[in-house]
């Protein structure tokens, strides 16, 4: 079936859920910050006032769907069985539930099914927050959000397996909000313009597709060091400490820009594929190319860390947690003002 045909067939049969239902997604492969920005827009939505439900297909967790990853009380499930973005989201937002469902209909039933307490208060309205749902057509939401990356918008603007788009550049007009992430400065609030410019020809390619939805810009901030432990330590901590980075998700760069913007020591770096699973020998690895840099600790992300919990801990091992900043009117057209 053709790409044309198959969407206008999905769209026509189309389910509806019973609450609305807000996706953030996007049209490549990884590299946008998705998981810190559904972080970010899950909290803010607690903070207003609702009672926030992810779905998410848990990307290469092995668990026979639809099942809770957690419900909001922890993980109830570990990475092998859950993946690493669904296992992070869940650790991350206590008091949320997380379910995971290749088809996040039957998800969504699912957790209405097992959540009648928390659907029920009257004191909070119920909403889904579909996890990387832009290509989810079978599912109708509300708001659908699409990030594109500043850094590398889309790559050599080819589809999959050539490229990294994930469908055709003239779907972008789907969208209802954009939101170009990993940009240097976010802009001045009286113009909307961001402090160094690259981003106009960006917008106007965008505005080739989609003239309606509202664009943001959003960045990717380091906000602290975290052990395995559940040590913290500010990021002061790490002025004239030595590091060894490493890291396997979507976009590496975005961390080593990322490292290197805290002007620590970064002594060398080493890539892994998209969602890498680590084997012994990769920790062997990656602990003597530490040692021969001579750097004193290893760095990595926070999802590289929920696919190394099945080993010994290095004592020396800290990850660099990541926020999501945005404007405020991101949210107010998000949730509604």
């Amino acid at each position: 079936m053709g790409y044309s045909i198959k969407k206008k067939y999905v769209l026509k049969n189309q389910k509806k859920l019973p609450y609305k239902v807000i996706s953030i997604g996007n049209i490549t492969t990884g590299g946008t910050g998705k998981t810190p920005a559904t972080i970010a827009l899950t909290g803010e939505a607690v903070r207003r006032g609702f009672k926030p439900c992810i779905l998410t297909r848990g990307y290469k967790g092995k668990a026979k769907c639809p099942c809770f990853v957690s419900k909001g009380e922890g993980a109830m499930l570990n990475e092998y069985q859950a993946g690493d973005e669904a296992l992070l989201l869940s650790e991350k937002l206590k008091g949320v539930p997380v379910v995971k469902g290749k088809n996040r209909y039957e998800a969504g039933i699912f957790a209405i099914q097992n959540l009648e307490s928390q659907i029920s208060n009257p004191e909070s309205e119920f909403i889904f927050i579909l996890d990387d749902g832009f290509q989810h057509w079978h599912l109708f939401r509300d708001k659908d959000i699409v990030l594109i990356d500043g850094m590398n918008p889309f790559s050599n603007r080819r589809l999959l397996p050539v490229g990294s788009l994930r469908e055709p550049l003239r779907e972008i007009n789907r969208a209802d909000i954009i939101v170009i992430t990993n940009i240097p400065t976010l802009p001045y609030p009286s113009t909307g313009k961001v402090k160094g410019g690259g981003v106009d020809n960006l917008i106007s390619e965008i505005r080739q597709y989609n003239t309606i939805a509202p664009v943001f810009f959003a960045q990717h901030k380091p906000s602290e060091f975290i052990k395995m432990t559940g040590d913290k330590f500010p990021l002061e901590w790490s002025k004239d400490k030595e590091f060894f980075g490493f890291c396997g998700i979507g976009n590496p760069d975005s961390f080593k820009k990322s490292l290197l913007s805290l002007n620590i020591k970064l002594k060398n770096f080493k890539k892994f594929r998209d969602h890498h699973r680590y084997s012994r020998d990769d920790i062997k690895g990656i602990i003597k190319q530490a040692e021969l840099s001579g750097a004193e600790w290893i760095v990595t992300t926070e999802k590289d860390i929920m696919r190394l919990r099945e080993f010994d801990a290095m004592e020396n091992l800290i990850t660099l947690a990541i926020e999501f900043k945005i404007d405020e009117g991101f949210y107010d057209e998000v949730f509604g003002k």
